[in-house]
């Protein structure tokens, strides 16, 4: 059981970027999360030199970021709704890592891409009223895992529904709603009862909570002096 919720937490990292709506920023992973509710102080890392391939993607995130915290800071409904293209590279190392060693992460780095599409005036009555409920329409994640030796990659894509309610203008409840996997025959066995787990158990649900109320505080806090509604006219 131990196993399958660290691979659950491993996919939450993989396949939610930017499903839970507000993911497309950069999160803390799980484990980290763990210290820090424990009052312990996590030993700083230095940060890896970035491929050209990872800077453009991470400016990428950080536009939709910006997107979505000027609507959260706003609460104004009338405008464009969001519409970003997410790409986000994981490392072999770094999703080992996530997985906290209890079980091996057999593949390398990790590619994940997805259509992030959330309409605008959910976004600002959600932060404006006192109770609000977000169900984004099924979306699909796609993950490419190279594999360590010689060979393919594999292609794994799922389709999730993920919903949060907000109270007060914070998210309190949340589930994924995994959906339709596909998957070589070697991982759809793993994916398919890890996702089936979270749809029976909602074991993410708090985690997604976490990541949700993370970037709408700490994360559009990063970008504050960037959003437009914050630039002279």
């Amino acid at each position: 059981m131990k196993h399958t919720v660290s691979l659950l937490a491993g996919l939450l990292a993989l396949l939610v970027v930017g499903r839970a709506g507000f993911a497309a920023g950069e999160t803390g992973t799980p484990a980290e999360a763990n210290k820090a509710a424990a009052g312990a102080t996590p030993t700083p890392a230095k940060e890896p030199e970035l491929t050209p391939e990872e800077k453009a993607e991470k400016e990428a995130r950080k536009a939709c970021k910006i997107k979505i915290c000027d609507i959260l800071a706003t609460k104004d409904a009338t405008g464009d709704d969001v519409a970003c293209d997410i790409v986000k590279t994981w490392r072999g190392e770094d999703i080992a890592k996530m997985l906290g060693g209890k079980i091996d992460w057999p593949w390398g780095n990790a590619v994940c891409q997805s259509k992030l599409e959330l309409q605008r005036a959910p976004l600002a009555k959600a932060m404006s009223e006192a109770s609000y409920v977000i169900a984004m329409p099924s979306q699909k994640v796609r993950c490419t895992l190279a594999q360590k030796d010689k060979g393919e990659p594999y292609v794994v894509e799922i389709a999730m529904a993920p919903k949060v309610t907000f109270k007060d203008g914070k998210a309190s409840e949340a589930t994924i709603n995994w959906g339709e996997a596909q998957a070589p025959l070697l991982v759809y066995p793993l994916v398919y009862a890890a996702t089936g787990l979270d749809n029976q158990t909602n074991v993410l649900g708090p985690e997604v909570v976490r990541m949700v109320n993370e970037f709408a505080t700490k994360k559009c806090a990063g970008v504050k002096s960037e959003l437009p509604s914050n630039k002279p006219n």
